[in-house]
């Protein structure tokens, strides 16, 4: 039992300290994750939804503290209860987001790691055993320093927690695990490769033969049947390539733009997934910089999921001398974490991103 209990404390607090730190590095992109578990659509707790980047913060950190004090061994009664209540509800969550289909991504892992519904269930379920194995056998869970020593450790590790955080809130995520990072070409982004794995679907056919149901299964070829056609069923049974960008379009008037943009040499993206969420103030500075970036023959385009009635409203009040186009919300919160932000484009390739508090570093 005792070494059973030290492989699934190392087992436990690593994972732990990974799993929240990669969401450490992109507090909000987790809180949008728990704003569609808020959602009446799945857990229904719509009052929750503005405390969404709070709570994420907070679970983050506690998420790390525990995997932390787990390795030192300190306050093993503690951290263990404390790690036992945490897993039995995300078990509980992404159970119900995987028999339900609720949510397709638990965000786990941020985007570093993608699991599907029941890959998050199972890693759960394992994480839930190995916790159970320290919580009967946390006896043998020994402090690896003294007292003092782990209390300095403890506080160094929240208090970094708690800096990080900060910066990445105010900046943008320290290493961005999405396809629309700098460097990245989103025409090939969404591009699929020359011989890609094609979904594979199968059908369930149904006639009337002789005044019955018969159900012919084929994987897309008709049926011969001598029998009248009533109705038929597809499943996917086998997904196949998705490339890494699918749902992006720069749209205007119900035209969608983005082959042409993106063909651009000079490009300036300014966006801001929802106007009425964004932080005002910063549109002065985003009129300073868009006013420099034409003057050195930059294309400068606003991309929003709002109103063009809430676009010209902005438009006119901080001088923006540029148009919108309408882009998915989704798809803007997964561009850049900052509302509003700046990309500078080329042909495509993102060559510089920045949160509203860089603008000034951007250079044209």
């Amino acid at each position: 039992m005792k070494y059973l209990v030290w492989i699934s404390r190392v087992i436990v607090g690593i994972l732990f300290i990974i799993s929240g730190l990669i969401k450490l590095n992109d507090p909000m992109g987790f809180s949008f994750k728990l704003e569609e578990y808020f959602s009446p659509g799945v857990l229904d707790l719509p009052f929750l939804t503005p405390l969404a980047l709070g709570i994420s913060v907070v679970l983050v950190i506690v998420e790390v503290i525990l995997g932390v004090l787990l390795l030192l061994g300190f306050k093993p009664k503690f951290t263990v209860w404390s790690l036992l209540l945490m897993i039995v509800f995300f078990t509980f969550l992404t159970f119900y987001s995987a028999y339900f289909n609720k949510v397709t991504d638990c965000g786990c892992f941020g985007d570093a790691v993608k699991l599907t519904p029941w890959e998050s269930f199972t890693k759960d379920v394992i994480l839930l055993i190995l916790i159970l194995v320290l919580f009967f056998g946390r006896k043998y869970i020994p402090p690896l320093l003294n007292p003092k020593t782990n209390w300095i450790v403890g506080g160094v590790a929240l208090v970094a927690c708690a800096l990080f955080a900060n910066h990445v809130l105010n900046h943008l995520p320290s290493v961005d695990f999405r396809p629309y990072k700098i460097g990245a070409n989103i025409q090939e982004g969404m591009s699929v490769p020359e011989g890609a794995p094609k979904p594979v679907y199968e059908y369930a056919w149904r006639f009337k033969v002789n005044g019955e149901d018969k159900i012919v299964l084929t994987n897309g070829d008709y049926p011969s049947v001598d029998g009248e056609f009533v109705d038929v069923e597809t499943t996917e049974i086998q997904k196949g390539y998705e490339p890494p960008i699918h749902d992006f379009t720069i749209e205007k008037e119900g035209q969608d733009h983005a082959a042409e943009l993106l063909d651009e040499n000079k490009l300036v993206m300014v966006i801001a997934y929802d106007l009425a969420k964004s932080r005002y103030d910063a549109f002065s500075e985003v009129a300073k910089a868009a006013k420099k970036a034409k003057e050195k023959g930059y294309k400068v385009i606003g991309m929003s999921a709002s109103s063009d009635e809430n676009a010209n409203a902005i438009k006119t009040k901080y001088g923006l001398d540029f148009d919108f186009y309408f882009t998915d919300e989704t798809t803007l919160k997964t561009i850049v974490r900052s509302n509003p932000a700046i990309l500078v484009l080329n042909r495509g390739t993102i060559k510089q991103k920045v949160h509203y508090n860089d603008i000034e570093e951007l250079t044209f």
